[in-house]
């Protein structure tokens, strides 16, 4: 028979939210740059990740003309526990999109651009041959323009990994987000090993290729688990490393477990940089596409002819 003091005790007092620490507030969305980055992605049916997942950086990035723009529709096969996108059965693939993108890329006279995708696990193979379209596509449509694609797992199939390799994006970039022990809650249909092996596999194909991760903080992890991630993607040559707060979308998204303190993403950047990264973009704000164009340069990306 259970005794009052083994049972959990749920309160159905309503609970002030904690209020946000100084360093997680971003400025609101305004600027001309704005309105029209946003005008020309409704003209061309475009999707950006910076609205899709809520970015808290959209106002400062859409003002210097920054965009991710999100490519295979709007709903993601997937139910990540932490992800803003819509989820569902999407449309078929629309290979007109990469050159949507491109031109939106040329009008917008970007010197380097960030793509990236829902998932896509119903056409593996047809979503990276976008990726590799839309490469193809800024090459022609704007020339000198650099490429970072930020991909899926595409279920570690080697040839759609391959599709998007042999393209040759300056930076191919695929997404770590948490530790092993809370991968089941935090990335649904994803595994570990297999981010590790993308990663991975992707320098075999091409050692020249600059290798980007991201991960957040604040799900529940202890900081030896992050730093062992760290270990883990330095270990299979990763370049780039970017560590972020997360910042729960809504009530039907994971808890967020802690706020990190500005001191503890200094230590994590500190860290990381010894265990071999070129650049670690480490803060409270910090998002996978944040200052991209900054991190290329100091990882000495450079144009493949």
């Amino acid at each position: 028979m259970a005794t009052s003091a083994d049972l959990i005790q749920i309160d159905l007092a309503p609970r002030k939210p904690a209020p946000k620490p100084e360093w997680l507030k971003a400025r609101a969305p305004v600027g001309d740059n704005y309105h029209d980055l946003k005008k020309l992605a409704r003209s061309l049916n475009l999707h950006t990740v910076c609205e899709s997942a809520h970015c808290p950086n959209i106002g400062e990035c859409w003002n210097h003309h920054t965009a991710t723009f999100m490519m295979l529709g709007n709903t993601c096969t997937r139910r990540c526990g932490f992800c803003a996108v819509p989820k569902g059965r999407p449309d078929a693939i629309d290979f007109d999109e990469p050159r949507r993108v491109a031109e939106a890329v040329a009008t917008l006279g970007l010197k380097f651009a960030v793509i990236t995708s829902v998932n896509r696990d119903d056409d593996i193979l047809g979503g990276a041959r976008a990726f590799a379209m839309v490469i193809d596509e800024i090459r022609k449509q704007a020339p000198g323009c650099q490429v970072e694609v930020l991909v899926p797992d595409f279920q570690g199939n080697e040839d759609a990994i391959r599709t998007v390799v042999e393209a040759r994006p300056e930076i191919l970039n695929h997404n770590t987000e948490s530790v092993p022990r809370l991968y089941r809650a935090v990335r649904s249909g994803a595994r570990y090993e297999r981010t590790l092996r993308l990663l991975e596999y992707a320098k075999a194909l091409n050692p020249s290729v600059t290798t980007k991760s991201g991960v957040m903080v604040g799900l529940g992890e202890e900081m030896d688990e992050l730093l062992q991630v760290y270990r883990d993607l330095a270990a299979v040559g990763t370049n780039v490393l970017t560590i972020g707060q997360y910042l729960r979308p809504s009530k039907d998204h994971l808890p967020m477990a802690r706020y990190y303190t500005p001191d503890e993403f200094a230590f994590m950047k500190q860290e990381a940089l010894k265990m071999g990264f070129r650049h670690v973009e480490s803060g409270p704000l910090v998002r996978s596409s944040y200052h991209a164009h900054e991190q290329a340069n100091s990882s000495g990306v450079t144009m493949l002819m």
